[in-house]
C-alpha cells in the first residue's frame, strides 16, 4: 500500500469509529508508516472531521515529525505501543459505552458470540485512571496490552493494535459489539452472570480466525460504506 492509499484508510478509519458510535468528540485512530518508527495520526479534533489532507506525522518518541496542526494529547497511546510492537501497523483508541460499562460494574470482558472469538487469546484491562498525555503512562499501557489485540481501559475506552489500521479497526468494533451483547445477557438474565453461557477457551478458539483477511475485507467494505452513508453524529 503506498502513501496516499495509507492516508486515505486512517482518514475512513476515523470516521468509522466516529459514525458506528465507538467515539464522539475524542477517540483516534492511525497506522505506522512502514518501515519506520513513524505514525499517521489526525489532528486534534473530532475523528468524525478526519480528511486525508489534515494529518500529521508523529514519531514513537511524540515528536511532529510534518504536519500542521496539534496532534491529540494522547498520541502516547499510539507512540509507545508502536515502539513497544514493532509488527502493529494500525491502532485504534475510542470511547464505546458497552466496553467502560463492563469495566465499570467489574465485569470482566466474555466472549459471548462468534465475533467476538477475535479475542480468544483474552483482552487486557488497563485500571488505571485518567487519560494517556506522558510517555510514561503510554509505556505503562503498552505493557499492560501485551502481545493482546485490545486493552479494555477502565472508566475511559478501548484501545486495538493490530497489523494494520483496518484490522485495528475491526476489531475494534468486534469488541464493542461483544461487550453490547454481554452487558444485554446479563440485563436479561437478571444481573446473574453466572446465567451467561460464554464461550469457554475451546469453543472460543473454533471461532478465533475473526480478524483473518478475508473477514477483515467484508467488515471493513461495510463499515466504511457505514462511515459514508451517516452524517457526523448520525
Amino acid at each position: 500500500m503506498d502513501l496516499a492509499d495509507l492516508k486515505r484508510d486512517v482518514a475512513l478509519a476515523n470516521r468509522i469509529i466516529e459514525r458506528c458510535g465507538l467515539a464522539n468528540v475524542f477517540g483516534h485512530a492511525s497506522a505506522r508508516i512502514p518501515g519506520t518508527d513513524t505514525f499517521l495520526l489526525p489532528t486534534r479534533r473530532s475523528p468524525g472531521f478526519a480528511d486525508v489532507n489534515a494529518l500529521i506525522v508523529v514519531d514513537c518518541d511524540g515528536h511532529v515529525r510534518s504536519g500542521d496542526g496539534a496532534p491529540n494529547s494522547e498520541l502516547w497511546i499510539h507512540a509507545r505501543i508502536y515502539a513497544a510492537r514493532p509488527e502493529i501497523g494500525g491502532i485504534v483508541h475510542a470511547h464505546p459505552h458497552a466496553c467502560i460499562c463492563i469495566s465499570q460494574i467489574g465485569a470482566p470482558f466474555r466472549i459471548v458470540h462468534n465475533q467476538g472469538g477475535a479475542f480468544a487469546s483474552g483482552v487486557a484491562a488497563f485500571d488505571e485512571i485518567g487519560l494517556i498525555r506522558t510517555r510514561e503512562l503510554g509505556d505503562r499501557l503498552a505493557r499492560t496490552l501485551g502481545g493482546s489485540t485490545a486493552v479494555i481501559m477502565r472508566g475511559h475506552g478501548i484501545t486495538t493494535a493490530a497489523p494494520d489500521v483496518r484490522t485495528a479497526t475491526v476489531a475494534a468494533c468486534f469488541l464493542e459489539e461483544s461487550a453490547h451483547l454481554q452487558l444485554q445477557m446479563l440485563g436479561a438474565a437478571g444481573g446473574d452472570s453466572t446465567s451467561i453461557r460464554a464461550y469457554s477457551r475451546e469453543e472460543a478458539d473454533r471461532v478465533s480466525d475473526q480478524l483473518s483477511d478475508p473477514i477483515v475485507v467484508r467488515a471493513w467494505e461495510y463499515y466504511a460504506a457505514v462511515a459514508e452513508a451517516r452524517p457526523i453524529g448520525g
